[in-house]
């Protein structure tokens, strides 16, 4: 991603509420986490939920950074995490990791915010911003997301179940959709007789608790092999020098086993 490309995606997000990143995710990548799912989905022996905001034909895998080496490599991405970086800062937090295969014949999920459980004013600086990544074509027959433009401004957030014209998240496999936490969308309805699949990588400010407890969802085995940046982004360092330390610690001491390294209020 060229400097360029990246102020023009910030700013889209900015104004827009979203952007559009064309062919982000090499094809091998993507293939790979399609097989992983697969696997997961028959070993776990995974379900459709019975609720619609879920979906009751939808496939929905969560904790995924527990699950698969593979799955290390999409927070980190470098196609997407700066678009992340400078719409929240570098020390966002993975919020969730997690999969969605929308099945034949699901209708369209309620329109909603993925911030809209957090009780501070609209409009608000922005705290949360999510993605969604095509690992297989998005259309709009096929369910596609569908948010409505410009929406992470208004002053307040429609009730759940309001209808708004929408537009679809149209793109190919590799692609990724970027959008702030505040933006009404929701997931389109399924016309087709394919699933379409989808990985929902989710971040959020520093200071804010994430979706999924990733400290306890995380085996520590598995932290440990994780690069330096993952271990951050993954909530196993401290925010701002500051934010998330013990005895004046970071979390990596106790990870790794180092001994303790003060670093709070050393400058």
């Amino acid at each position: 991603m060229t400097p360029a490309d990246l102020e023009a995606h910030v700013a889209r997000v900015q104004r827009d509420g979203y952007t559009l990143v064309e062919n982000a995710v090499e094809l091998e990548l993507c293939d790979a986490l399609a097989t992983e799912l697969l696997r997961l989905e028959s070993e776990l022996g995974v379900k459709p939920a019975q609720n619609i905001f879920e979906g009751t034909r939808t496939v929905r895998i969560y904790n995924l950074l527990a699950r698969g080496k593979v799955f290390e490599r999409v927070p980190v991405h470098d196609g997407v995490l700066p678009i992340i970086e400078r719409v929240l800062d570098r020390g966002c937090l993975v919020s969730s990791l997690s999969s969605i295969a929308i099945g034949p014949s699901e209708t369209a999920q309620p329109l909603h915010a993925d911030d809209q459980l957090i009780p501070l004013p609209r409009p608000h600086v922005p705290i949360i911003v999510n993605s969604m990544w095509a690992i297989t074509d998005f259309t709009e027959e096929n369910g596609a997301t569908r948010f409505v433009p410009g929406s992470h401004l208004w002053p307040e957030a429609p009730p759940l179940g309001t209808t708004q014209p929408t537009l679809p998240a149209v793109m190919r496999r590799g692609s990724v959709l970027v959008y702030n936490g505040s933006l009404w969308h929701g997931g389109g309805r399924n016309r087709t007789d394919a699933r379409r699949v989808g990985i929902a990588m989710n971040y959020c400010a520093g200071w804010m608790r994430q979706q999924e407890n990733q400290q306890l969802g995380i085996p520590l085995e598995v932290a440990r092999g994780f690069s330096p940046r993952l271990r951050r982004l993954a909530g196993f360092g401290l925010y701002k020098k500051l934010v998330g330390h013990i005895d004046k610690c970071s979390p990596e001491d106790l990870l790794d086993g180092t001994g303790p390294r003060p670093v709070v209020g050393f400058f």
